[in-house]
């Protein structure tokens, strides 16, 4: 059961220093995250690590670096947990998995402390299951808008159909990540308000699943919304047949470039239904650093993983990942440090503003074939105007 997971409960703050005439504690310390974050060793990762055995004199650390994307992490790490990193990169949806395997260890002490300390509820709770903390989140994880401001004004972009109205926008209909946001948008629901009630299930359906089905249908007939997965979207909008495309920060770069000097990002806009404005909302949710309670040197492993994902390293995080690894620190964020990076304020406003917290629930993983039978019809025209209810 979770909360039976074992409890991670290191202090924060380094200890004091051992004894002048002891020797440190040889450890070895094994870290899995994404190629970016340890491709040399000015990486973050290396970068980071080095900084904390520094700080950590009681120890002798030898750091062995794997690659294993946040995103794998609930399918590698629980391959063999005996086997796998010390501490690891996550992406918070895949938390059930891990819980499940016994595969990542309750924080508590300091640690917890801190990671209340340093954020948001909604990163918080990401990282929760029943009251108890799994993971130190380093960035929100989510999707917003990207679009040409010579095309859009401020005003334009609060609703997606004055957009429509002046240029089409692409959307990765077909992507299960992104569809939902039509239906919340309509008054749909995942597995309760809070995503947590597995019994609840997906209401998508009904009156208001059968008009937000109508909204993407007609507007794909009509080509005002264009398919934008794999890469579409972005070649569109450099062309310019596009004046808005709807992505993550690590695609921040790529738009930056296609769009120049016109390059703007913003939280999700409204849509109409029924005569009423209603409000997409994009799935939201962290990547972490998880423990994995099998360590044999589990204090240690807590220690780091708050080392990195503390709000001094998310900064260090980015500015070596060239402001594609957005801080979730509530100090970082309210600094206004990154005021003028427009992928970290529209991510940060699409977080507070626009998103549903990502259930992590096993019941989850009975969604996503579905939706994305469902996104291909839209685009392959099969669900239209006549039968969209």
């Amino acid at each position: 059961k979770p909360t039976e997971a074992p409890q991670a409960e290191a202090p924060a703050a380094a200890p004091e220093a051992p004894a002048a005439d002891a020797a440190p504690e040889k450890i070895t310390l094994k870290v899995w995250g994404p190629n970016e974050d340890q491709a040399d060793e000015n990486s973050f990762l290396k970068v980071a690590c080095a900084k904390f055995a520094e700080a950590h004199p009681e120890w002798d650390i030898t750091f062995v670096f794997e690659v294993c994307a946040e995103g794998d992490a609930g399918g590698m790490v629980t391959k063999d947990p005996s086997a796998a990193a010390d501490v690891y990169m996550y992406a918070n949806d895949q938390l059930g998995a891990l819980l499940q395997a016994n595969a990542i260890a309750r924080l508590g002490g300091d640690v917890e402390a801190q990671v209340k300390a340093d954020n948001s509820e909604t990163m918080i709770a990401s990282v929760s299951k029943d009251g108890a903390l799994y993971g130190v989140p380093f960035t929100g994880n989510t999707w917003f808008m990207y679009y040409d401001k010579s095309v859009y004004t401020e005003e334009d972009i609060k609703s997606l159909d004055a957009m429509m109205a002046k240029k089409p926008v692409g959307f990765e209909v077909t992507n299960t990540w992104y569809l939902p946001a039509f239906y919340f948008a309509a008054g749909g629901s995942m597995f309760g308000p809070e995503g947590t009630d597995g019994a609840a299930g997906v209401q998508f359906g009904g009156e208001a699943g059968a008009a937000a089905t109508l909204y993407v249908a007609d507007a794909l007939a009509a080509g005002l919304m264009i398919e934008g997965g794999g890469g579409v979207g972005l070649d569109k909008m450099r062309n310019g047949e596009i004046g808005a495309m709807f992505s993550g920060t690590w695609d921040a770069g790529n738009y930056a470039d296609a769009l120049g000097e016109n390059y703007a990002a913003a939280q999700l806009p409204c849509i109409t239904i029924n005569g009423e404005e209603c409000q997409l909302r994009s799935f939201a949710g962290s990547k972490a650093f998880g423990v994995n309670p099998n360590s044999a040197n589990v204090k240690a492993a807590s220690l780091l993983a708050a080392w990195l994902g503390s709000a001094e390293m998310q900064d260090l995080h980015f500015e070596l990942r060239n402001g594609e690894v957005i801080p979730c620190s509530v100090a970082l964020i309210e600094s206004g440090k990154y005021d003028t990076n427009p992928a970290a304020v529209a991510q940060n406003d699409t977080i507070a503003n626009t998103s549903f917290l990502q259930p992590t629930i096993p019941e989850m993983n009975t969604y996503w074939g579905n939706a994305n039978s469902m996104g291909q019809a839209l685009v392959n025209g099969e669900i239209n105007a006549d039968n969209a209810a």
